[in-house]
């Protein structure tokens, strides 16, 4: 082969090469961190539908495996995010923005996709308790995980209108527990109170003797409650994957908003809950539960668990807190 034909044989390999290169070095399985309730229907419908796996055949990643892991509270699914050993954590906002914080400059990590946004309720069988001024030593409420929860963040924050050491006070009061354990040691009688979530909070309403004390919306309003995070070295290293993560997102998002009983069809299935579908089906028609991809309230949330010393880095707009691929949105 004459030195002009070689030169255009290497060029043409060069270039075939880095038309699938991209692809070639993206990770060939995507480990999403799951966890319980309603909050992630997106996710039960994403990898109950494949989702993940037709966006990523539609980018041409190829057969990607997707592991689903399911970890004991926020502190540890971010430690096995900045291990390497988790590339999708999904939860509430507060274990993300204290990662957030951490994280600053230093291949830092943001919200993926927003999931939903829904009231949390804290719920009591105490007949003496009317409200969370009521709440004394001897009660304990249980909550995914002290301080850093949605729920903890949301206590303090009730807690702080009513006087400056009522935060402090509650608490004090407050023990880490999973929904499901909470839900029978309510109902069982070892707590007094759970600051819950769907679908747990509804199931105890059921039961004659719990009444709810304190909603999330007496607090801040509609806000988000469920997102999915990762870091920048991963979107950069792998924006294929990234890619087909948030569309898998978009689109079970959208066929919950078409197709409401055949979503609430499968999280039964898929979750193995006891609820009848019917059930499940209610709840996703409340109009206070939204699946989506808007960020609701989160900058105020994140302002508020600066001035708790929660976090020690504020962000300056709510944009700071995602990825570019969200901030096309209405967020807040």
């Amino acid at each position: 082969m004459g030195i002009p034909k070689l030169c255009a044989a290497i060029t043409l390999a060069v270039g075939a090469a880095a038309m699938t290169s991209p692809a070639a070095a993206e990770v060939n399985e995507l480990r999403i961190a799951q966890q319980f309730g309603i909050g992630y229907l997106p996710l039960v419908v994403m990898k109950a539908q494949g989702l993940f796996e037709k966006h990523a055949e539609r980018l041409g990643l190829g057969a990607v495996n997707v592991k689903w892991s399911s970890f004991a509270g926020g502190s540890n699914m971010n430690d096995a995010l900045l291990s390497g050993n988790l590339d999708i954590a999904t939860g509430g906002v507060p274990p993300f923005l204290t990662l957030w914080s951490r994280t600053q400059g230093v291949n830092q990590v943001k919200i993926a996709s927003v999931m939903s946004e829904m009231p949390l309720l804290l719920n009591t069988t105490d007949p003496h308790v009317k409200s969370i001024k009521d709440l004394t030593d001897r009660h304990k409420i249980a909550l995914p995980a002290v301080r850093t929860s949605n729920q903890a963040v949301l206590l303090a924050m009730a807690a702080e209108k009513l006087g400056p050491q009522e935060a402090e006070r509650l608490g004090r009061l407050t023990v880490s527990m999973s929904h499901p354990d909470a839900t029978v040691a309510l109902l069982n009688g070892n707590i007094s109170a759970h600051f819950s979530a769907p679908p747990f909070q509804y199931q105890q309403l059921r039961d004659a003797r719990v009444r709810t004390i304190l909603s999330s919306k007496d607090v801040m309003g509609p806000f988000t409650f469920t997102v999915a995070w990762t870091t920048a070295k991963f979107r950069q290293e792998n924006p294929k994957t990234y890619d087909a993560f948030v569309s898998s997102i978009d689109e079970a998002i959208a066929f919950i908003g078409a197709n409401k009983a055949a979503a609430a069809a499968i999280y039964v299935r898929e979750t193995k809950s006891r609820e009848a579908p019917e059930e499940v089906l209610r709840m996703i028609d409340d109009p206070d539960v939204q699946f989506t991809t808007t960020p609701r309230s989160v900058k105020p949330y994140a302002d508020y668990m600066h001035q708790l010393g929660l976090i020690k880095v504020g962000p300056e707009k709510w944009q700071d807190l995602f990825f570019d691929n969200v901030h096309v949105l209405q967020g807040s």
